[in-house]
């Protein structure tokens, strides 16, 4: 017998009214009880596919699919640190998410080996994109003109060849693009020209020619430019000289005449230049660092002028 049925049995003993009353309760409690432990099992589930829902749901599929392309492309199996698709992206190597987009991709240095694939231009709210020192090849696709919110491009360190895309042009808000020591040939695209925003323009070490565009001047933040180890002709631009925030200047190693302009004594951020082994009409030291007084003297058109290049 149970503890509430020796009750009711006291109770009706002596008290009939009450003894319905306490039945009707014990009825009552019996009913609630289960349906207390089925509310709460329902609760905990719900919230359970709650949190499950909210763990996973980092990214679009189309983002995620862009990825996945970009994984398979470059032989994502063998990459020094690879990806276990079966987690949720934001625990991938190298991908940074915030508010649930893809805002970086920084993979360098991971054996990635293969080109890049049309559906990088999917990752629609890219700021950054590392894949410095790997083994990518191909040319770079057009897409990727679509990354309208991308900052920073860094590509240096593979063999990817062709023309640069004109389409980098489109990316205004890009205050980073290093492209350097790849097998780019072509021009420089003037549509870069239009960058301006940029900071560093690093194009050293692949196989560009033709001119250097004088519409450099618009890049007025530009702080460190490199043309070096290329295949350019011509003379060097005047128009240089008006990037007052230059700090470094490499134009070395390419086929480029003339004399270096004197305006550049305009340059007083300028602290390294660097414009050995061309067709100019005099050699030029190369100048890293501070000199003494902070003075450089340049051979020009058989006298000597002086650059006077204040260093910080």
């Amino acid at each position: 017998m149970s503890f509430v049925d020796w009750k009711m049995l006291k109770f009706s003993a002596f008290h009939p009214i009450k003894w319905v009353f306490v039945y009707s309760c014990s009825i009552f409690v019996q009913e609630l009880i289960p349906n207390l432990f089925i509310m709460k099992s329902i609760t905990s589930t719900i919230l359970l596919l709650f949190v499950s829902v909210y763990a996973f749901a980092n990214v679009s599929s189309n983002e995620k699919e862009a990825l996945i392309a970009i994984y398979n492309a470059t032989n994502g199996a063998e990459w020094n640190t690879s990806w276990d698709l079966s987690k949720s992206v934001d625990k991938w190597y190298g991908i940074e998410v915030e508010n649930d987009k893809v805002v970086e991709i920084n993979l360098q240095f991971n054996n990635l080996q293969g080109s890049l694939p049309e559906e990088l231009g999917s990752l629609l709210y890219l700021r950054k994109i590392n894949f410095g020192f790997n083994k990518l090849t191909g040319n770079l696709p057009k897409s990727i003109a679509s990354l309208k919110e991308l900052i920073s491009l860094e590509l240096f360190m593979n063999s990817l060849e062709g023309n640069i895309p004109s389409e980098l042009g489109e990316l205004k808000k890009l205050e980073s693009l290093k492209l350097y020591s790849n097998k780019f040939t072509g021009s420089i695209p003037e549509s870069l020209m239009k960058l301006t925003n940029l900071k560093e323009l690093l194009l050293g070490s692949n196989f560009l020619s033709g001119n250097i565009p004088k519409q450099i001047h618009a890049l007025s933040k530009l702080q460190k430019l490199s043309l070096m180890d290329n295949k350019l002709d011509g003379e060097i631009p005047v128009e240089i000289s008006q990037l007052s925030n230059l700090e470094e200047l490499l134009l070395s190693t390419n086929q480029l005449t003339g004399d270096v302009p004197l305006e550049f004594v305009k340059l007083t951020k300028l602290n390294t230049i660097m414009v050995s082994d061309n067709n100019l009409n005099q050699e030029y030291i190369s100048i890293s660092g501070k000199t003494p007084n902070g003075l450089l003297q340049l051979e020009m058109q058989n006298s000597t002028a002086t650059m006077d290049i204040e260093k910080e």
